[in-house]
């Protein structure tokens, strides 16, 4: 089966772009999800990760206070360093068990750091980057998270530039404008991507 990688930098539409897949039948893994489900209450990496950073980053019903972790990881990379060495293992390990179980032409792997991890990118076959300026991330981030510019700016200098990502790309998809024109430019992609699976 293709494996589609869909990625881009925070605030890009990738959201948006997968649910457009989703509405088309096309299964859809999303590593965001995966790693909110492999630090669900109860796990062994919400343990792992209270057992690394402390009770502070647990909300008192002993749930994770994603904030909390947010602001400890972002503040030092040292620290974003040590938990993505607890959760990346755990995540790459679950994402493999779920495209062992879909069924269809193709599928959607949506990844936001898919260009850092080279683990990743091999379970893919081509890469779909959702393309955005930086300066239209950064608005639409400050507005969406309610985040300083500051902040924000952390969080864009926390991924791989955009350069990279474009160089990265099989294809791109511009997503500067509106709904309309993100559309359009998916259609041509999911026709194109019926054609390679059924080719293979």
């Amino acid at each position: 089966m293709l494996v589609v990688g869909l990625t881009g930098g925070i605030a890009a539409g990738k959201s948006t772009a997968t649910a457009f897949f989703q509405e088309r039948g096309v299964p859809v893994i999303d590593a965001d999800e995966v790693a909110r489900d492999v630090v669900a209450a109860g796990t062994p990496g919400l343990a792992a990760v209270a057992a690394a950073f402390g009770s502070q980053i647990l909300q008192a019903d002993g749930t994770l206070d994603r904030r909390r972790l947010r602001e400890v990881v972002f503040a030092d990379p040292a620290e974003r360093r040590r938990l993505e060495a607890i959760l990346h293992p755990l995540i790459q390990a679950e994402i493999r068990a779920r495209l062992q179980q879909v069924r269809g032409p193709y599928c959607i792997l949506a990844v936001p750091l898919l260009i850092e991890s080279a683990a990743l990118r091999a379970l893919v076959h081509r890469v779909l980057v959702i393309d955005v300026p930086e300066e239209v991330q950064l608005a639409r981030l400050m507005q969406r998270d309610r985040m300083s510019a500051e902040q924000c700016r952390a969080m864009l200098a926390a991924q791989t530039s955009r350069a990279r990502r474009l160089e990265a790309a099989d294809d791109v998809v511009d997503n500067a404008t509106d709904i309309v024109a993100l559309t359009h430019q998916l259609e041509s992609v999911h026709a194109r991507y019926l054609e390679l699976a059924g080719q293979s």
